[in-house]
């Protein structure tokens, strides 16, 4: 591996962990909501992660993936974070859904 492929994994790395660390500390920014407007949530990254472990020969399932996300079980960031979508964002995401088709 090149220094500059190295340097540039580092960086990569090092925007994942911020991000992660952002999506931390910002609980109250419902899945749902990221859906609607980035379409990705927390579980696409933990889809991700888990298919990137897999691709490297790293033996990963969904739970482990989304602990590595979450910073948490998901149950309990589930139970402690996450709030009932409303009709709002359900119209949202459908009509974000609908536009993808």
């Amino acid at each position: 591996m090149s220094d500059n492929q190295a340097n540039t994994e580092k960086l990569e790395a090092a925007a994942f962990r911020r991000l992660l660390k952002h999506l931390d500390d910002n609980k109250q920014v419902q899945n749902i909501d990221l859906m609607i407007t980035a379409d990705f949530c927390r579980n696409c990254l933990s889809k991700w992660y888990m298919a990137e472990a897999k691709a490297q020969g790293v033996e990963m399932d969904y739970d482990e993936a989304r602990e590595a996300i979450y910073g948490m079980p998901y149950s309990e960031w589930k139970e402690n974070h996450q709030l009932p979508a409303t009709p709002e964002q359900m119209a949202a995401f459908e009509k974000r859904r609908e536009g993808k088709a």
